[in-house]
């Protein structure tokens, strides 16, 4: 192979970005949202799961304009009949990775229990582990202190899901204590440095 065929060759696979899919699920570090989604796009290929509570945090329109945004609504508005694609299943085959964050101590039961009762949990519910997935939880700290938090974080390791930790500091609640969900440019560092190499 020639030397400029083999830097064609070079220069194709380094532009190929991974794909990754970024939820959000009902806590108020969702207001960190947008930070993490343009955290993540100069370097991959994003499209954004957001559950109806976390909405409650998110502006849509102040997503970059390359993030596609699912929500529940999204979920059959496209089905139409049997050959038709169905979305979860499409967005997990189109992932490479997928980030949970927030994780809200409800979505993490839902996880932990097999629930698949909206977009996010059915996109879980389809995964393929031999894909990485990531999740940052989120909650005030009596939540995190839990003993069902222990149980569910658990049974999602248990599944090859790998966690984020939270940290500590003042909560949007007034407490001070730990479940803050770690900040997006750590989310982004733990991503890429555990991601496989060569993406």
């Amino acid at each position: 192979m020639a030397d400029d065929q083999m830097s064609s060759v070079i220069q194709t696979v380094e532009a190929v970005k991974p794909r990754i899919i970024i939820a959000a699920s009902g806590s108020v570090a969702a207001i960190k949202f947008e930070i993490l989604c343009r955290c993540f796009t100069e370097w991959a290929e994003v499209k954004a799961v957001v559950t109806k509570s976390a909405l409650h945090f998110i502006d849509k329109a102040s997503l970059p304009n390359d993030v596609t945004v699912y929500t529940d609504e999204d979920e059959w508005s496209t089905w139409k009949k049997l050959s038709d694609g169905v979305l979860h299943i499409e967005l997990r085959k189109w992932a490479d990775a997928m980030i949970i964050a927030p994780l809200s101590a409800n979505t993490l039961a839902k996880i932990a229990g097999g629930l698949c009762d909206n977009l996010l949990t059915c996109i879980i519910r389809a995964w393929d582990y031999s894909k990485p997935l990531y999740v940052a939880p989120a909650m005030n700290t009596l939540m995190w202190s839990n003993p069902f938090t222990k149980k569910h974080l658990e049974a999602i390791r248990e599944l090859g899901i790998t966690m984020i930790p939270p940290i500590t500091k003042r909560l949007a609640c007034g407490d001070y204590g730990n479940g803050a969900m770690a900040e997006p440019s750590a989310i982004y560092t733990a991503v890429r440095l555990s991601f496989p190499k060569g993406q």
